[in-house]
């Protein structure tokens, strides 16, 4: 599975000590019994602002960490403590040095899937990103950016094999995509490029933390429309995020009404999916036909 880098352990990245200290906020808040309306007149902010820092959304101020911290009482070795986590939150994170190719929105995810603990995805027009291969995705950001510079490709891969990284660092995330067949069958690339793809789905669909299942098309139209993504945290008072990409945007979803919708259609579609121990045999049987 290759090295793993040292700024790429789980729960060390900049997103993930964000959320780390807002759930160690948000926890003395309420053991203070302080709602958020008043912790938020206390920083000279609103409780929209709190809300958004108790759940990892935005940078902490070391002011506003010690205004809190006088309002719950906290003692000053925990207080050194949380200031001492919002110093390394405030380090860039490894995506920050393609700034010049990623845009924000995206940036915002990558973050994300760095301290997710669990992705579930449905994907129905690509190989998910996390299992591409260097020829399928050279393949994908021609398809997506045919003005592009070769230099500029050449970094758009390397983002996507620095992505990739968290698949195989010691305590990757639990990575289950369900992928329709349509993907498996466009010969993006050409078939030389897909050849190399499917071996490369095969040995990710034995990897103890890769699940994926194959939709086929006798499964019939889905509800979901459109790839999405749903991320899940270690820490369990933050909420799941859905993650919807469009072509120059994104939209991020938290709203538990958003969650339960997105949520029931996942868990439709493995059930209309053949079963995980049945994705090897269909990919092995369509990597035959391009022989």
């Amino acid at each position: 599975m290759g090295v793993v880098r040292r700024d790429r352990v789980a729960g060390t990245g900049p997103t993930a000590l964000r959320m780390q200290l807002g759930a160690r906020l948000r926890r003395l808040r309420q053991v203070a019994g302080v709602t958020r309306e008043a912790a938020g007149w206390e920083i000279r902010g609103s409780e929209s602002k709190i809300s958004r820092m108790e759940l990892g959304q935005v940078p902490v101020k070391a002011r506003d960490i010690t205004d809190l911290c006088a309002l719950y009482g906290v003692h000053p070795e925990e207080r050194a403590a949380l200031l001492d986590l919002a110093q390394r939150a405030s380090i860039p994170g490894w995506w920050h040095r393609y700034g010049d190719i990623v845009p924000p929105w995206f940036q915002s995810y990558l973050g994300l899937e760095e301290a997710a603990s669990q992705i579930r995805a449905c994907e129905s027009h690509f190989v998910p990103g996390l299992l591409q291969t260097p020829e399928y995705a050279r393949a994908v950001i021609r398809l997506g950016h045919s003005n592009t510079l070769t230099g500029d490709v050449d970094r758009r891969l390397d983002l996507r094999r620095d992505r990739q990284q968290v698949l195989r660092r010691a305590d990757p995330p639990m990575f289950w995509v369900i992928i329709d067949e349509a993907v498996l069958r466009q010969r993006v690339g050409g078939p030389d490029v897909m050849r190399a793809q499917l071996e490369c789905l095969i040995e990710a669909a034995q990897l103890p933390h890769v699940r994926i299942q194959v939709l086929p098309f006798h499964a019939g139209a889905q509800a979901a429309g459109c790839p999405f993504s749903i991320l899940r945290f270690p820490e369990p008072e933050l909420s799941d995020v859905v993650y919807v990409e469009q072509l120059t945007s994104a939209v991020y979803l938290d709203k538990p009404a958003d969650l339960d919708h997105y949520a029931m259609v996942f868990d439709r579609a493995c059930v209309e999916a053949e079963p995980p121990d049945s994705t090897v045999p269909f990919l092995r049987a369509v990597r035959t036909e391009l022989d």
